[in-house]
């Protein structure tokens, strides 16, 4: 099913990269031990994830920035391609971003206009 240029098959890759980066973060987090050497567990807040992601997106968007002021500069080791692919690269994942952003607002609006 195609919303605004993006199916559902892009929109839940997404979704996965958003529980690997959870994934991720649960596995590096320390957990703080209380009182007599137990471990309390660590949780992972929904927040985290998402400014991970997000960190991921700009992470992309500023490489291919790079790239591009690199290969405008005359840099050699730069090809047009590598700045094309790192282009389409950063697009692709701004834009799967927006549509997640866009279904999470639908969702809430969703939600807020339930009657109880």
């Amino acid at each position: 099913m195609k919303l605004g240029g993006i199916d559902n098959s892009q929109i839940n890759a997404m979704v996965a990269q958003l529980k690997a980066a959870a994934a991720r973060m649960e596995s590096s987090v320390p957990t703080a031990t209380a009182g007599i050497g137990t471990a309390a567990p660590a949780k992972l807040d929904f927040a985290d994830a998402l400014k991970a992601s997000l960190d991921q997106v700009n992470s992309v968007q500023m490489t291919s920035q790079e790239l591009g002021k690199k290969f405008a500069l005359g840099d050699d080791k730069v090809s047009l391609s590598d700045v094309m692919i790192s282009m389409q690269k950063a697009n692709i994942t701004f834009q799967t971003t927006v549509q997640v952003r866009n279904k999470l607002v639908s969702a809430y609006h969703d939600i807020m206009n339930m009657q109880i």
